[in-house]
């Protein structure tokens, strides 16, 4: 049976790095130009949507670790007997780490590319300084591959624990394992 406990805190870190995301996403950095006597620049307000991501980041992660170490990767451990669950956590395990990587690459770049700030100046030239900022949607589609993977990751888990659960030690192979831990 699958842990009720395991489920549960991996569901509140999704949730939470999916409440971060959605936060980044409405206080990104925005810019305006500045003019004083001689030059122009580019002013920057608040940068905490750059914390914001970054936590988001890493609660995701720490749900994702919890998950694959709980299941043992899929990979160590004893084998799964042959069956429809055992076909479902490898289809869930491989869409898991999918919208897993795609959650954090959106959501560390879009993280690095808030923190970015341009400081440009004009002093003679007549063309206002470019005063980059992150577009916008980046942190969102990375709030909507936080909640994916929340969801992928627990339908996982528990296909994996209902393969796993009430067999008798299988003497035949079943697949390549690394090893018995």
């Amino acid at each position: 049976m699958a842990s009720k406990l395991l489920l549960l805190v991996v569901f509140v870190f999704d949730l939470i790095a999916f409440a971060l995301a959605v936060a980044a996403e409405q206080r990104r950095a925005k810019a305006h130009i500045e003019q004083d006597a001689t030059q122009s620049y580019c002013v920057y307000d608040s940068d905490i949507a750059t914390g914001l991501g970054v936590g988001s980041f890493l609660l995701l992660m720490a749900s994702q670790v919890l998950i694959m170490v709980a299941s043992r990767c899929l990979c160590c451990g004893r084998a799964l007997r042959p069956r429809g669950s055992r076909a479902w956590s490898i289809c869930l395990f491989i869409t898991c780490w999918f919208t897993f990587f795609i959650a954090e690459v959106c959501l560390l770049a879009g993280s690095v590319r808030n923190a970015y700030h341009t400081k440009y100046r004009t002093f003679m030239i007549g063309t206002p300084p470019s005063c980059e900022i992150l577009r916008k949607g980046v942190f969102g589609a990375g709030a909507a591959f936080v909640i994916f993977t929340g969801i992928v990751s627990e339908l996982y888990y528990v296909a994996y624990s209902k393969s796993n659960e009430d067999q008798l030690p299988y003497a035949r192979d079943t697949g390549v394992r690394m090893g018995n831990l």
